[in-house]
């Protein structure tokens, strides 16, 4: 069995509050992109255990990596008895903002569910799917949706008008943690106006998503004063024709939304030009399947 765990996209992120709880009050609006790792799952008939193998040397292939941590949460849960090997070929790049470890999980545990017959419906995998990590409902959900409380409240969306999303990963890891950590929500002054990006979706209107007061991340105000590369890789792409460009999640990954094709691939080799050691790539965004 194959699967393919894509990556997603912040089109605004809001932090509402820290609680006294340590976690953070979040509005987010999630969307998937076409940009995906491959996972190969087999079922291993009298060979108890998980054996995991990727294509890249620094990547955990033990209970350190979510897509092993999600497949044994089930097996162990439904007392599988035979074994399961999954093979992941890692294209998202790690540390990115992009919840390639969380989609990784979250197709895994779709993949399981269906290799050893377990019929858990999708609301039930999403309920074991948040011990695994905040981001891996949503990465079973798919598509577009609204991300509240600590992103564990998830409402499906009107899917994103058709559009190129082009993506430029610096050469820099970030840790969500630290960001968090070092956001001071009740100093935020700006906040992005998702209501009204909720309004654009509905009405099917990219010009009213992408406004620079609605499509915004406040975590920029931590990781770009860390990293002012970010910062100019906004400022190229919005020069290259984009119509607006933020970071996606705790960073470093920017994306710029395009609605005309030939700017959108001119950008990409630009900036490929620009920034030698970024990871560039041009996607669109994904529906879900079913």
């Amino acid at each position: 069995m194959m699967l393919r765990a894509k990556a997603k996209i912040n089109l605004a992120l809001d932090v509402l509050k820290k609680r006294p709880d340590g976690y953070h009050e979040v509005r987010m609006i999630m969307q998937m992109v076409d940009m995906y790792d491959r996972i190969h799952l087999n079922a291993e008939k009298g060979k108890p255990g998980i054996r995991m193998t990727t294509n890249l040397p620094y990547i955990p292939t033990d209970r350190g990596n979510l897509a092993y941590k999600a497949a044994e949460l089930l097996m162990q849960e439904k007392g599988v008895t035979d074994g399961l090997s999954i093979r992941l070929d890692k294209f998202i790049p790690v540390a990115a903002g992009l919840a390639g470890g969380s989609s990784d999980a979250a197709m895994t545990m779709i993949g399981v569910n269906k290799l050893f017959h377990l019929d858990l419906s999708r609301e039930e995998l999403m309920e074991r799917a948040a011990g695994i990590g905040a981001d891996v409902p949503y990465c079973i959900m798919q598509g577009t949706a609204l991300s509240e409380g600590i992103g564990e409240i998830l409402t499906p969306l009107p899917d994103m008008p058709s559009c190129r999303i082009l993506l430029c990963k610096p050469a820099i890891n970030v840790s969500t943690k630290e960001v968090y950590t070092n956001l001071h929500a009740d100093r935020i002054l700006s906040h992005p106006d998702v209501d009204g990006m909720l309004e654009a979706l509905k009405a099917h209107d990219l010009a009213g998503i992408v406004r620079q007061d609605r499509m915004a991340n406040v975590l920029e105000s931590v990781t770009c004063d860390r990293y002012p590369i970010i910062n100019r890789i906004k400022a190229d792409m919005m020069e290259l024709g984009a119509l607006n460009s933020i970071m996606s999640g705790s960073g470093p990954t920017v994306f710029g939304i395009f609605d005309d094709e030939a700017a959108s691939d001119r950008a990409r080799t630009a900036l490929k030009k620009t920034y030698p050691t970024a990871r560039v790539f041009l996607t669109w965004p994904s529906v879900p399947p079913f």
